[in-house]
């Protein structure tokens, strides 16, 4: 259980270390805004764009995830598979954020699918099981 709790600590942290690409692509831009930040972010382009897509994507894969392995361990159903497709998930979206800064769309695409599915496969064996 641990582990999974380790999980979503460093799946919680993503996407706060997915803003450090941001920032720079800002700092970048003739200064970091602090007074009109988003601002900023909707002018850059190029990498700085796809650095502010990816960290807002950050956020929105986190819930499902959360929820997956908060159930796994409410119904004290932790198995191997759980462990590995948590630590696969979180593996996936550093790739996931690595191939968007690096513009590689079709990869980046199927480490999306393929991250997304962690957590709903987790899901999906609990309600199996139970």
């Amino acid at each position: 259980m641990s582990l999974l709790l380790w999980c979503l600590l460093i799946a919680g942290l993503l996407p706060i270390l997915a803003k450090a690409p941001v920032v720079y692509f800002q700092n970048r831009d003739n200064g970091y805004d602090n007074k009109h930040p988003r601002a900023q972010q909707q002018r850059l382009i190029g990498r700085g764009a796809r650095a502010v897509a990816g960290h807002y994507n950050a956020y929105e894969a986190f819930p499902l995830y959360a929820v997956a392995l908060l159930a796994a361990i409410a119904t004290n159903t932790v198995t191997e598979r759980i462990e590995f497709l948590a630590i696969a998930f979180i593996v996936l979206r550093v790739l996931y954020h690595i191939t968007y800064l690096a513009n590689y769309d079709k990869l980046r695409s199927l480490l999306w699918f393929m991250a997304t599915f962690c957590p709903v496969i987790i899901l999906a064996q609990l309600a199996v099981s139970l």
